[in-house]
């Protein structure tokens, strides 16, 4: 029986970086395939009740910060806590995510690239340029890829990624679905390595 876990996600979020890696290994071990679908939040988060990070209540801000801290060190992976280039306009990034897979591509190692570069390097993603740097240091023809992202035709599959998620209530980033199975955050990856484990 083939296995796919349908992965929304946002390249600005540090809960997809904390799991990015992780899931990917999972999904791999499990012989499962995992299709990428970069989406707006910055959509889906009005729809669903959420708000931007900087619109949150203090205490809630807080909270996200000491969580951010506890994983950061329970798992060991180097996270930025406050990246000189967050929040930033996401949707060049999103594409070009969405580019690679339309493309056929490895998304799966240049979106945690990208990650990479926001949570780890200080890099500026909302920065075109960056963003083909990234691509190239990945073996990728990032000016190719950059131009790919800006078409129409990735725009629509963008939206469509959005529409999906919106339409299958998913409501923050990593989403995790599996069999119709919803998993919100990468705190969540436990129960989907259980249900992959299970089929």
């Amino acid at each position: 029986m083939t296995k796919t876990v349908d992965y929304f996600y946002s390249h600005f979020s540090p809960w997809t970086y904390l799991g990015h890696n992780r899931f990917l290994k999972i999904a791999a071990a499990a012989g499962a395939s995992v299709t990428f679908k970069p989406s707006s939040f910055g959509t889906i988060f009005p729809q669903s009740g959420g708000l931007p990070l900087p619109k949150r209540a203090p205490q809630r801000q807080a909270y996200r910060m000491m969580e951010l801290k506890r994983w950061r060190a329970h798992l060991g992976v180097p996270l930025n806590l406050e990246p000189k280039f967050f929040p930033a306009p996401d949707e060049a990034a999103q594409r070009v995510g969405v580019a690679a897979g339309d493309m056929g591509l490895d998304v799966g190692m240049l979106s945690g690239a990208i990650l990479h570069a926001v949570w780890n390097e200080d890099r500026n993603l909302a920065d075109e340029d960056v963003l083909v740097a990234v691509a190239n240091e990945q073996g990728m023809d990032g000016a190719a890829l950059l131009a790919r992202s800006k078409e129409d035709e990735i725009g629509k599959q963008y939206e469509a990624n959005t529409q999906e998620a919106m339409d299958r209530n998913v409501f923050g980033a990593p989403t995790y679905i599996y069999r119709e199975e919803l998993f919100w955050g990468q705190d969540r990856l436990e129960f989907v390595e259980r249900a992959l484990a299970l089929d």
